[in-house]
């Protein structure tokens, strides 16, 4: 058993590939499967609470409660004081989970059918509550009494250890249960949770990020090279910056040309500085050169002075890394057939998308770069948002699902995706996608994504693979958030001078 790290390559899996695994790893293990996971689990919680005084295991009618119910022997069997209160449903529950309530009732474990008030009154934070409700077979809105046992969990003072996943949230998309977008809507606040085989991908994404706290895993001998089930993703790796050679020159490194910021003239707001927050971005992490090229045809005083200016039309688009769209408004549909036809490397942000998202050409343009994929590579960077245009559906459908969402956009448009957002995904047509878990909501600010554009521009440039180029900037860009100097405001302008 072990955290989750950055620096492991953790296989990401969805409920349906955990079930076509579970018989396979039950024919490797004399143990049943769900004795395993309750003794994991009873490690863990003695590890985590080991003074505890009172430990409450919230146990649901399903795998998840049995899995509760056997780490409930364990530690009354290890000496400590346990209270389960089982949640029933009408009928027999898994044969595995009846069988784990009987072993519990023969060792002499309190199972009640209700919260312990007394308990829960007199419980403090060296207590310990364990979350084994629902796990990954949650799909829909909590029963009542699911979400009395949930606002039970939510006013106890104990830690909270969940099992699987914190119950009230979806364990494939990290969107709420009920469907709504409300910090208040109702659900398990888990300081820790621990995932069993492999980690969900909604752990990662959404509202989990916030709602599992530190992830756990027991993989109860799951290895993805020995096993037919392939991961629905893989984490993200980190960024590791390489040092540039001594025989090496501004040329080594890549050209990098931002095409966007329309001016005030065109439809009253201008919006040059997105522009120039990718081409920062570019700059500081590295290019080589960097272009810029307004679309009001116009210089900037505001461009940093390491920065070059150029009018579109004397653009090499042939020999650049082409960063469009960022603060493009609706001048950016002008330039765009011509970027989509020429550029080298192209990454397309912002009002690219919106403008490829409302004209045919453009998508049938931006598909037929894939078929000089040797010298035309590219990167869309879009927000759900922008994704549910490309896709013609509604933001929603794009969260309650993002891995599909990032891999429909890369298929239909043969080209690398990062989807961003909480657990931002990089797909990519025909390989398994990856889901990065670095930054935070200070990102949720103005110009972020301008910065991404730009970063994944540069790494582009610098001579990475496409793919790795998006899921290094991509990473990159997270961890700057992550080491932001406390009580420091984080902007846009200062996150694209930090990158090196």
């Amino acid at each position: 058993m072990h955290t989750l790290s950055r620096s492991h390559d953790w296989p990401i899996l969805g409920p349906a590939q955990v079930r076509q695994l579970e018989p396979l790893l039950q024919a490797l293990n004399p143990t049943p499967l769900m004795q395993s996971a309750g003794l994991a689990c009873a490690k863990l919680a003695l590890a985590l609470a080991p003074h505890a005084r009172r430990i409450w295991v919230a146990a649901g009618p399903g795998n998840n409660g049995g899995d509760g119910l056997e780490a409930a022997l364990h530690l009354h069997q290890w000496g400590k004081k346990v209270v389960v209160s089982l949640l029933v449903s009408p009928g027999p529950g898994p044969e595995d989970a009846q069988a784990a309530l009987q072993r519990a009732q023969l060792a002499g474990v309190r199972i009640q059918f209700s919260a312990p008030t007394d308990w829960l009154q007199q419980m403090d934070a060296q207590d310990l509550c364990i979350d084994a409700l629902l796990g990954i077979g949650a799909t829909r809105p909590l029963s009542a009494d699911l979400q009395a046992c949930v606002q039970a969990i939510k006013n106890c003072a104990a830690k909270v250890l969940a099992i699987d996943a914190p119950t009230g949230l979806n364990p494939l998309s990290g969107q709420w249960l009920d469907g709504g977008n409300s910090g208040d809507t109702l659900a398990v606040q888990a300081d820790h949770t621990l995932s069993l085989i492999a980690v969900q991908a909604g752990l990662l994404m959404g509202h989990w990020r916030d709602a599992s706290g530190q992830i756990w895993l027991e993989d109860l001998g799951y290895l993805p090279s020995q096993h037919s089930v392939p991961p629905l993703a893989w984490l993200n790796a980190p960024y590791s910056a390489a040092p540039k050679p001594h025989a090496s020159h501004k040329g080594s490194h890549g050209d990098v040309a931002v095409i966007g910021g329309e001016g005030m003239y065109t439809n009253g707001m201008g919006m040059t500085g997105a522009a120039i927050l990718a081409a920062t971005a570019a700059l500081h992490a590295g290019a080589g050169r960097v272009i810029l090229s307004l679309m009001s045809g116009q210089t900037s005083d505001n461009a940093p002075p390491d920065v070059m200016q150029r009018e579109f039309e004397r653009l090499a688009l042939e020999k650049l890394h082409v960063v469009c769209g960022c603060g493009g408004g609706t001048a950016v549909q002008a330039v765009l057939p011509e970027v989509l036809q020429r550029s080298s490397g192209l990454v397309l942000d912002a009002d690219g998308l919106n403008a490829v998202a409302q004209d045919s050409a453009l998508q049938d343009a931006l598909r037929q770069r894939s078929a000089h994929a040797a010298t035309q590579a590219t990167v869309i960077t879009p927000h759900p948002l922008e994704a549910a245009r490309l896709l013609g559906c509604n933001t929603q459908q794009v969260q309650n699902d993002r891995l599909k969402a990032a891999q429909e956009l890369a298929e239909r448009f043969q080209c690398i995706v990062a989807l961003k957002g909480s657990g931002t995904v990089i797909a990519a047509p025909g390989r398994t996608p990856r889901i990065n878990i670095t930054g935070n909501g200070r990102l949720a600010i103005g110009g972020t994504g301008d910065v991404l554009a730009g970063l994944v521009g540069a790494r582009m440039a610098q001579g990475q693979n496409t793919f790795e180029a998006a899921c290094a900037a991509v990473a990159q860009h997270g961890q700057v958030a992550d080491d932001w100097p406390p009580g420091k405001a984080l902007t846009a302008s200062r996150l694209a001078q930090r990158l090196a």
